[in-house]
């Protein structure tokens, strides 16, 4: 179950047109239209040779056909070809076949027929004939050359498609439809004041070069996913007006040996002719990790593309106004030949909102959705603390599809609050749960609610539900109250404590516990964990060995860098904060079971409960009953 956590995601930025440059010519439409032409010729020499005269009748011998002619029965006579069609003097029509190259009036008189007595028609068929010849004797080869047109060509292109594996693949905005600008950017307003001198660099190089100042050779964008790196590099490119080309670190990769290498001088290449220029390249971590922990040494496609990187930095005149722009989530990872000064310059830090940029990213994000005019976005602020601009974003649009699917016009504070659970803890699962279960689950979110109301230094609970949510039962949602940089080792101890709450109110109702606390335990115990090797909030004294792991001579993870009786201790010390944060729980619900049981008896009843009932039920809290008393005694 999720109880205390922080989320990072990523920053949806705000779609715009874009304009995309292929790097490529266009296509070849005339080989379809040769095609149709080829195909058009066959079907011209079908209908010339196989089509008929015309005539409908019934079919007779010649023989029949001059006998009837003789006994004057016929009216009229049409020859088309070697065919004969009579029209006989009651209307009727038949059709005979005469022999070829023989024409009518050898017929006739061969058979003592006198053609002056007879009407009768020839029809001209010599042009029809001369191109049913044409096509039947030329119509093959045309199409044998066709064909052999058509596979020398494609055979040609599949040799030219071999040398353009080197080329680049990076996508090219257009400076004259800016995708983004900094209007577009919220809740990281630190980062663009430092991106604004990379903009005026590009604008007015003139400026700083006069002074001796050079081009910032490239600036690194390290955050947790989802922070608005990479809308942050095209709202650079968007300010400053030059071609931006952008390029995944994947991309450079390919299967043979050398081509992620070439990729890189054609990519740079297109940007220094370019002019002003920016390169963003997304999840450099991908070709820009240390070198020399590879089993395949210093040979492989990774490496080599690194090193090509790595020189194309370096090869940079002075007046050369291109500024290589990357992002990642892993500096760690990176090459230390990578990130030192000369090659990225400058590191650019993007952390979560806090509460003022939260509600400068709602404001954005909030544009175009209707909504009621008493929500408090200075609330909804405070209760997003922790979401990235994704999950802000993700928020408002969770909201207005509940809104329209419960067929209302205007998004209310209903449905903000449900949509940030969504976010949080996914959709809602209505299914059957026994009495039995029902209750357990009650105990067990309301042991989390009351060890944290009871616990001076946790914040106040915001809602507890028995719904189930995502992979969860049920949850206990206890938001910071304030945006935290550091934690105190009380605050942490009574995170653990509040974490075994459901646990703890599990055994001391049913002598038992159930395996819902499992999330609870992995948490607690990853809490102790860093509490004793990073942070040295235990009797081990002030120490670090949290990163200490050795890599071995290929970078293999070998164990950690401490002895095993070092590690029995830590392990020792980890028990103790959990089994201290146990006992706390138990006694404070041990402290407070009758308001213990009339939360569980209410959240039964309704499901879900908030702050404010929750509060009614368990009352004012320790520390601020003691702050209360405080200032009367001072008045």
């Amino acid at each position: 179950m999720r109880k205390i956590s922080k989320v990072n995601s990523k920053f949806k930025n705000k779609v715009k047109k874009q304009t995309l440059i292929p790097a490529s010519g266009k296509g070849s439409p005339w080989r379809g239209y040769l095609i149709y032409g080829v195909m058009a010729l066959l079907l011209f020499m079908v209908f010339f040779n196989f089509s008929g005269s015309g005539v409908a009748g019934e079919k007779i011998t010649l023989s029949q056909a001059l006998a009837d002619i003789k006994e004057d029965k016929v009216k009229n006579v049409l020859v088309d070809g070697d065919k004969v069609s009579l029209t006989y003097k009651d209307g009727v029509e038949k059709l005979a076949q005469k022999e070829k190259n023989e024409s009518l009036v050898e017929t006739f008189s061969a058979s003592s027929i006198d053609p002056s007595k007879i009407s009768y028609e020839v029809k001209d068929n010599s042009t029809s004939e001369l191109i049913s010849s044409v096509l039947i004797n030329f119509l093959p080869i045309i199409v044998i050359i066709v064909v052999f047109f058509l596979i020398f060509r494609q055979a040609r292109e599949g040799a030219n498609s071999v040398f353009s594996f080197g080329q680049s693949k990076a996508k090219r905005f257009s400076k004259d439809n800016p995708t983004a600008t900094f209007k577009d950017v919220a809740g990281v307003d630190e980062a663009k004041k430092e991106l604004e001198e990379v903009v005026e660099f590009l604008k007015n190089p003139k400026k700083f070069t006069a002074l001796g100042a050079k081009t910032p050779k490239g600036v690194l964008l390290v955050g947790p996913a989802g922070t608005g790196k990479t809308l942050l590099a095209r709202a650079v490119a968007g300010e400053a007006g030059v071609p931006f080309f952008s390029v995944a670190g994947s991309e450079f990769m390919e299967m043979l040996v050398g081509v992620g290498a070439a990729r890189v001088r054609d990519l740079f290449a297109n940007a220094k002719a370019s002019g002003s220029a920016i390169i963003f390249i997304d999840e450099i971590e991908s070709i820009g990790r240390q070198r020399g922990m590879s089993m395949s040494g210093g040979h492989d496609e990774r490496e080599q593309t690194l090193n090509q990187i790595l020189v194309e930095m370096d090869g940079f005149n002075p007046n050369d106004n291109v500024i290589v722009m990357a992002a990642t989530n892993r500096p760690d990872l990176l090459d230390p030949a990578l990130v030192r000064p000369g090659r990225f310059d400058r590191t650019v830090v993007l952390s979560l909102p806090d509460i003022e940029e939260r509600k400068a990213i709602l404001s954005i994000h909030k544009a175009g959705k209707p909504f009621v005019k008493n929500v408090d976005w200075t609330k909804i602020a405070k209760r997003t603390v922790g979401f990235s601009g994704a999950d802000l974003a993700n928020m408002l649009n969770e909201a207005a599809i509940l809104t329209a699917r419960e067929g209302k016009k205007e998004i209310t504070s209903l449905q903000l609050e449900e949509a940030a659970t969504k976010v949080k803890m996914g959709p809602q699962k209505k299914r059957l749960q026994s009495q039995e279960e029902k209750e357990m689950t009650a105990y067990h979110e309301g042991g989390h609610a009351i060890v944290a109301h009871f616990s001076p230094n946790m914040d106040p609970v915001h809602r507890i539900s028995i719904v189930s949510r995502g992979m969860t039962g049920g949850h206990t949602l206890i938001p910071p109250s304030v945006d935290r940089t550091t934690e105190k080792k009380s605050h942490l101890l009574e995170q653990i404590a509040t974490l075994l709450g459901g646990r703890a109110a599990e055994e001391l109702v049913y002598g038992e516990v159930s395996t819902g606390a499992s999330n609870d335990l992995s948490v607690a115990t990853n809490i102790a964990r860093q509490m004793v090797t990073e942070f040295g909030m235990s009797h081990l004294g002030a120490i670090n060995v949290g990163g200490q792991k050795d890599f071995g001579v290929w970078g293999v993870d070998s164990g950690p860098g401490y002895s095993e009786e070092f590690a029995a201790k830590i392990d020792k010390e980890i028990v103790r904060i959990l089994d201290e944060g146990y006992k706390e729980a138990v006694v404070l619900l041990k402290k407070n079971k009758k308001v213990l049981d009339l939360v569980v008896k209410r959240l039964v009843e309704v499901e879900t409960m908030e702050s404010e009932e929750f509060e009614k039920i368990a009352g004012s809290r320790p520390m601020v009953a003691k702050k209360v008393e405080a200032s009367k005694s001072l008045s």
